[in-house]
């Protein structure tokens, strides 16, 4: 059992009231009408879960990596869009505070970290997903500032992002070691947002493209070095990683709550479906594999919280929960039977949102070779 502080419970809480009272009621229609809840991202930042493991002198709430899983799960239980929103809001600051200059940190990190900007994380070519070095956006030293050239895709809070943590070629013929990290403000000439994905799932959240044309990047927002643009990269995705298993449990718990609630209320053969063996086992599988992900979760999350390498962890607890989310969805939606098919019930939602959980921030096969790769080092 993995004991929560005082501290965290009232996290927990305060997450959970937060959600229940000002997303869970609008879940739906923002669905359905892909509408982004700005409005209630803003408040997100003044309650402190947009920089949750920001420290307070940029901003950021200092929770830490096990209040923002927490915090997060509460999120997505309600509403997985928002829960997303969050993640990458937090995602984008990792770049900024482990590799960032002071000056860079106080310009950028602080609007974000307070949820006065929103922050977007662009590595994804449309040609380069898992392949980073065969991304083609490309970044070229013109003396005091870099001219990028290129497109990113899938862009989560693209469209409403101030501070864009931008992954680019500066040196092609490197690959993975010729990339490097930059900061890009919205403003900035040259930078557009492309084309809005209308998406299976997670309607509520932004999903572009965003579009460099001869777009200028100053000099000094060039994060770290040129050259650990992968690296830097890959530091942010294992924190993302812990945050895509914290909403996949979300959404897993939701499934569960909605497959209880159903198999209480529809009666067959004069009585409830919940007595019958088969429903029971499939409860009993979906609430067993959730408290395995947010163990999981929770052990990814503290290892960051003590400074310890996390890198196996977060893409055991990422690879495990995404996958447990899906089949908790499977299962919830094999409970209300047809019902589960119609959008007038909460399970097609979660069904929908549940998906992409084993694609985005490195798919389910990706985890593996990661995971297997730390092994294989001795690293368990």
């Amino acid at each position: 059992m993995f004991q929560l502080t005082s501290e965290q419970e009232m996290i927990m809480l305060m997450a959970r009231d937060f959600a229940k009272k000002e997303l869970e009621p609008y879940a739906e229609v923002r669905d359905r009408q892909e509408i982004f809840p700005e409005d209630t991202v803003k408040k997100m930042g003044e309650l402190g879960l947009m920089g949750m493991m920001v420290p307070g002198k940029y901003g950021g709430s200092g929770a830490g990596a096990v209040s923002y899983s927490i915090a997060l799960s509460e999120i997505a239980y309600a509403c997985a869009s928002t829960g997303v929103t969050m993640s990458v809001a937090n995602l984008s600051e990792e770049p900024v505070l482990k590799f960032g200059s002071e000056e860079q940190k106080r310009e950028y990190l602080v609007p974000m970290a307070t949820g006065k900007v929103l922050g977007a994380f662009a590595v994804t070519d449309p040609g380069a997903g898992s392949d980073p070095g065969g991304m083609g956006t490309r970044a070229e030293d013109k003396g005091d500032y870099y001219l990028v050239n290129g497109t990113k895709s899938f862009i989560t809070n693209g469209a409403y992002a101030g501070v864009i943590n931008l992954i680019a070629k500066t040196s092609p013929e490197k690959g993975n070691r010729g990339l490097s990290a930059f900061i890009v403000e919205k403003g900035f000439p040259g930078f557009h947002v492309g084309k809005k994905e209308s998406k299976m799932g997670l309607r509520a959240s932004n999903t572009v493209e965003l579009i460099f044309d001869d777009c200028r990047i100053p000099k000094e927002n060039l994060v770290g070095k040129e050259g650990q643009g992968f690296k830097i990269a890959m530091v942010a995705l294992d924190s993302g990683r812990i945050g895509i298993a914290s909403q996949s449990i979300g959404i897993a718990r939701a499934c569960l709550d909605e497959a209880i609630k159903y198999s209480r209320e529809r009666r067959q053969f004069g009585k409830a479906i919940g007595s019958f063996q088969a429903i029971r086992w499939m409860i009993a599988d979906m609430a067993t594999e959730i408290e395995a992900a947010r163990l999981l979760t929770l052990s990814a999350a503290d290892r960051k919280d003590k400074g310890l390498r996390f890198t196996k962890e977060a893409s055991m607890a990422k690879l495990f929960a995404s996958e447990a989310a899906n089949r908790a969805a499977y299962k919830a939606l094999q409970v209300h039977g047809g019902y589960g098919y119609i959008k007038d019930f909460k399970i097609e939602r979660l069904y929908r949102d549940a998906r992409v959980t084993t694609i985005y921030e490195g798919t389910s096969e990706v985890q593996r070779i990661v995971i297997s790769r730390e092994v294989a080092r001795g690293a368990m």
